[in-house]
């Protein structure tokens, strides 16, 4: 007799995962409190209606967490990884001028363990309610013998809508425009690659609670934008300042104008010891450097760009001597 097989023994049980959906229900309910969706929740498509907008247009985004992730996993920090995901996708919608409308997230597993997973939606889902953004769907994959034990892989999308007006129009920035930065809580989810190495190479240099601030959730900008909008505010450009930096990822915008930026020494114990191992240069091209979001704004709008969200400064104008981003760092 030919030997029979089972899908559950192959090492993936359908119906744990299945369980798991109806598990974090109450969880995901919590981000429909402003907005819902247009169908009902689980099935095959997330679907919301957008007459509410007169000519919206659709943003979207991609991305992780990244090597941070192994270090979130080691320290039991399950949640920050949720959180993580959120920010990393919704901040970059909020560039546009668009609204986060709905959340994506993609978790694949060697073996369903489902405390680990709904600890990782639960930080999903704060991030989300903190955002006005539903979570719309996921997919969560069993996957034996492909995702190493103790080892999860995390991915996020996002999809969102501005009104075609209010979409941010690069075209105006120029010579004289004023860059306003707002505080990071971190790291972020970037150059983890990097910190991960100086702490292989110096494990005993952070103690657990310096761990614990070091591994800070990546800051939703949310309140930022959502203050400019109040305050008539309309920037000529934002970026959300991920891996390259400020260099990077402000010359992304500037169409060829250059930028001179000066920011304080950051003020964060944890992330010192990091920095202390690494030339300030690769620094500066690495990591956010204490400033995660950064506005464009015309020099007339400066004090009430300033007074919105928590943390913002002036850290630099547009210059016509320069067409570089050039970074420099206390003093």
């Amino acid at each position: 007799m030919t030997e029979s097989f089972t899908y559950k023994e192959a090492g993936v049980d359908i119906h744990e995962a299945a369980a798991l959906v109806g598990d974090i229900g109450e969880l995901r309910r919590r981000t429909e409190r402003k907005r819902q969706l247009f169908q009902p929740f689980g099935l095959f498509a997330a679907s919301y209606d957008l007459s509410s907008y007169k000519e919206p247009v659709i943003v979207t985004g991609a991305d992780g967490v990244g090597t941070k992730l192994r270090l979130l996993i080691d320290h039991d920090e399950l949640e920050i990884a949720g959180k993580d995901l959120v920010a990393m996708n919704v901040n970059d919608i909020l560039t546009t001028g668009g609204d986060p409308l709905m959340f994506l997230d993609y978790i694949g597993i060697g073996k369903i363990d489902k405390q680990q997973i709904k600890r990782v939606i639960a930080g999903i889902c704060e991030w989300c309610e903190a955002c006005d953004c539903i979570l719309g769907g996921g997919e969560t994959a069993e996957m034996p013998d492909l995702v190493e034990p103790g080892m999860i892989e995390l991915s996020g999308f996002c999809v969102g809508a501005a009104e075609k007006a209010e979409l941010i129009d690069l075209q105006g920035i120029g010579p004289g425009d004023v860059l306003v930065g707002w505080a990071s809580d971190g790291f972020h989810a970037n150059g983890w690659s990097l910190v991960r190495r100086i702490l292989a190479a110096y494990p005993d240099e952070l103690s657990g609670s310096e761990m614990h601030e070091l591994l800070a959730p990546t800051r939703l900008y949310y309140d930022v934008v959502t203050d400019l909008r109040k305050n008539g505010v309309k920037p000529k450009g934002m970026a959300h300042i991920t891996g390259g930096g400020l260099p990077e990822n402000l010359e992304r915008l500037l169409g060829g104008h250059g930028a001179q930026i000066k920011i304080p020494t950051w003020e964060n114990a944890a992330v010192a010891k990091i920095l202390a191992h690494v030339e300030t240069q690769e620094a500066v091209n690495t990591f956010n450097m204490g400033f995660g979001w950064v506005a464009i704004v015309s020099p007339d709008q400066v004090d009430a760009t300033t007074a919105c969200g928590a943390g913002g400064v002036v850290i630099g104008e547009l210059s016509s001597s320069t067409k570089e981003v050039t970074v420099s760092v206390g003093g």
